[in-house]
């Protein structure tokens, strides 16, 4: 079968009323030249080749004998399609989540000379839209369409098969009908008569029909010329007509959004109204009795559930002395968008996968992707149960759009150049039996969320081959094997006015290292105590020769370091390098950090609720205490947990984002607060022991415990039981939201200010004891970053 298109408009809808802008149209006339574009001399609008939307297909003109002037310009020649039986446009450069309408236009004119009218079907993506069926040769057949975005793409496609149904979050607006309740131009708006009759009786004929000249759109609410007229009833009070869909899909389970259009186009006087009510199966839509307002458009819009017919009414109230009005109507099938093509779609981006891939992977089924397996149950969706990629020449990280497809059970990805680490999301896929990464060069630790699976025995997994990952997820060194940079010169590669003071200090250091005072002992080996020639004193990290950490890798976290400068961030003074010795160099807080508060137990120290709230809401809008950034300069309290890893920063509060993009983001920032929040209610360090060979994230172990409904147990007893249980509740939430695993979910952190400050209020303070987060004399550490969410990681400095 040979497919064809005429014309597709397409452009965003920027208002919620659903109204277009004009200035973001894209009209595309299917047929012309490459490259070619030219301006519709009756509606001034600009039509571009479709050569930068397919590569398919050829084109041809109409035949001559359909060729007349009232045929518009855009209908002249077509796209036709007589190899494939899919096809695709592609609109690109979307942004996800708008609102975009679509119209596909379709004129046959015997353009292959057989005359025989062609049927075939309309996708949008992975979407059925509408069957394609013409009355005869010279008609023209359009399709509208309102979708939200699911990605930064949308396919348009054309098929011969029917689809499988698909559902989601995302939604699509199918123009099922449109009244234009005055004359019009058809070339603006089609119109189809409706059942329609007067309360008195009287025959749709007897309608009044209003218009005007000068009418103000508000924000584009609907198009000028339909906005103009109105029907309104000679002698009655009330407008009733019925519609039936004609959809042969829609069912109970059905839903429409409808959409009505009002404008008063006559001056009303001062003792008269017009005042009506909307109904709609015997439903009143608006919640007041309802007055249009004079010259300007407005609309009321909402959802109803299938039915077989639609009984609208418009009412005057016992107030009124004028009758109802009605300026246009618009009816839209909602129908739900697959997540599965937008998913798929962005692997294929990503890996540069050369496949038969287009369209929607699933359906129809006689066209399913190759490499992957889908399910097709009697109703409801179809799903991909099976992706097989390996050997397929994949390079770079495993992209976390595979957490999308949530019905995958098989997955393998073996036998390619993927690297860096293992992303949880795939720990998350509910059904995931089989899980092949083998033979690949992935670093890191791997995620408990899958070690947990396989201990179980719910998943099989195979990781061989892979040199530089962790084998059970608890070692205390990972990547040690990695070639360790040579040299020795030494190398000093600090915040340039401090080279000299950081040289110093490291210089003193390797004479006085006997004498000097250890701080603590963690990630870096060792914190000692040092003074600068000015007498003021340093926090010195030392690397010592036993180390597994690498010059890479201090390098890595150094360098980033110099590039953060915050009025909350404890400041790295410099670093250092030579062949036997890594130092960073950090101002001093005297009276310790966080986590020593957090783990003191005697009355002094011991930290209330408020406090923690305090200092949480501190750090979180820049006032109280220091933050010495969140994941780069954490030092472990337990060398159990100790992982090393190339990418800078401490396990536990790096954002799994980073090991992946190496790219640090506010919403980095967002996760590695979090995993602080949960700190400051439990007490715990990032990293918790659940026995003596395995440890789990602090987030785990929060989310197990109020998975059970146990609030309590996760806060910490040093509090002595004097707090707000709802208010612990609140900021335990907002700390799991912070440390999502996907960035875009994470709130901001203007977000955060607010929710930790409703959670201050509930909390009622037992006395006139307060804290002040400006005085306070110790710092906060927490990371400009995250770790996967079960790996182990240190605890807070």
């Amino acid at each position: 079968m040979k497919l064809f298109v005429a014309v597709l408009l397409f452009y965003i809808l920027k208002h919620t009323s659903g109204q277009p802008d004009i200035r973001g149209f894209i009209s595309i006339d299917c047929g012309i030249p490459d490259n070619s574009s030219y301006q519709d001399l009756t509606s001034s609008i600009v039509y571009v080749s479709d050569h930068d939307f397919i590569s398919l297909g050829q084109n041809r003109n109409i035949s001559s004998d359909y060729i007349k002037p009232s045929l518009a310009w855009r209908n002249y020649n077509v796209r036709f399609f007589p190899d494939g039986t899919r096809n695709c446009y592609t609109l690109r450069s979307l942004v996800a989540g708008n609102k975009y309408f679509v119209r596909a236009t379709f004129y046959y004119g015997n353009y292959d000379g057989l005359n025989k009218l062609p049927v075939f079907d309309l996708y949008l993506g992975a979407n059925y839209w509408h069957e394609v069926k013409f009355r005869g040769s010279s008609a023209v057949n359009w399709m509208d369409i309102i979708v939200v975005a699911p990605a930064d793409y949308l396919q348009v496609c054309l098929s011969t098969l029917y689809p499988q149904s698909n559902s989601s979050q995302y939604i699509v607006l199918i123009n099922s009908n449109r009244f234009n309740m005055g004359p019009t131009d058809n070339n603006i708006v089609r119109t189809t008569p409706a059942r329609t009759r007067e309360g008195n009786g009287k025959s749709p004929q007897r309608q009044q029909l209003l218009q005007v000249a000068d009418l103000f759109l508000l924000e584009d609410i609907a198009w000028e010329t339909v906005m103009q007229t109105a029907a309104t009833p000679v002698n009655g009070s009330r407008i009733d007509f019925s519609w039936d869909p004609s959809d042969p899909s829609v069912n109970i389970s059905s839903r429409y959004f409808f959409v009505f259009y009002f404008a008063e186009l006559q001056s009303v006087a001062s003792n008269a109204l017009r005042q009506f009510d909307i109904i709609v199966n015997n439903s009143t839509w608006n919640p007041q009795p309802y007055t249009p307002p004079f010259l300007f458009a407005d609309s009321i819009s909402g959802t109803v559930q299938g039915q077989e017919r639609y009984n609208i009414s418009l009412v005057a109230t016992k107030n009124a002395t004028l009758p109802p009005i009605l300026n246009a109507m618009e009816m839209y099938l909602i129908k739900p968008i697959s997540l599965n093509p937008r998913a798929m779609m962005a692997i294929q981006e990503t890996f540069g996968v050369s496949k038969n891939w287009m369209g929607d992977p699933c359906s129809p089924k006689a066209f399913a992707w190759e490499g992957l397996n889908c399910t097709y149950p009697p109703a409801g969706l179809s799903r991909i149960t099976a992706l097989n990629l390996s050997s397929n020449g994949l390079v770079g990280s495993i992209a976390t759009y595979f957490g999308d497809l949530k019905a995958l059970q098989y997955l393998d990805l073996s036998h390619n150049n993927l690297y860096g680490s293992i992303p949880d999301v795939l720990g998350q896929l509910p059904l995931l039996v089989f899980l092949d990464l083998s033979s690949n060069d992935l670093s890191g630790p791997i995620p408990y969320s899958l070690l947990r699976k396989s201990h179980n025995g719910t998943l099989s997994i195979r990781l061989g081959n892979n040199a530089n990952l962790c084998g059970n997820g608890t070692t205390t060194t990972c990547g040690s094997g990695r070639k360790k940079m040579k040299g020795a010169l030494l190398t000093a590669i600090v915040i340039p006015i401090v080279a000299v003071i950081a040289l110093f200090v490291l210089s003193i250091f390797l004479l006085c290292k006997e004498k000097a005072k250890r701080l603590e002992k963690g990630g870096f080996e060792a914190v000692f105590l040092g003074y600068l020639e000015n007498g003021n004193p340093v926090a010195v990290k030392v690397r010592s020769e036993s180390s597994s950490q690498g010059g890479k890798e201090f390098l890595a976290e150094a360098q980033h370091l110099t590039r953060i400068h915050h009025m909350n961030l404890v400041s790295l003074i410099g670093y250092c390098k030579d062949k036997n010795h890594l130092a960073l160099v950090y101002e001093y807080m005297p009276e310790g950090n966080l986590q020593d508060h957090l783990r003191d137990t005697s009355t002094s120290k011991s930290l209330t609720w408020e406090q923690r709230l305090q200092i949480a809401l501190d750090a979180a809008q820049d006032l109280g205490a220091k933050i010495a950034d969140f994941g780069l300069t954490k030092v472990f309290s337990d060398s159990k947990t100790h992982i090393t890893t190339e990418p800078a920063g401490t396990m536990g509060y790096l954002d799994p984002e980073y090991y992946r993009s190496y790219q640090i983001s506010e919403k980095s920032d967002v996760y590695s607060f979090g995993v602080v929040l949960l700190a400051l209610i439990t007490g715990r360090s990032p990293v918790v022991p659940i026995n003596d060979s395995m440890s789990i994230h602090i987030g785990e172990w929060v989310h197990q415990n109020l998975d059970q409904g146990s609030t309590e147990s996760i806060i910490d007893p040093n509090m002595g039981g004097v707090y707000d249980v709802n208010s612990v509740w609140k900021v335990s939430n907002l700390a799991l939201h912070c440390k999502q695993e996907i960035s875009r979910e994470r709130p901001t952190m203007t977000d955060v200010v607010a929710q930790i400050k409703e959670s201050m209020e509930l909390e009622a303070p037992p006395d006139d004891r307060s804290y002040a987060g400006n005085g306070s004399a110790f710092g906060v550490e927490g990371s400009v970053g995250k770790i996967s969410q079960a790996s182990p990681g240190p605890a807070m400095r």
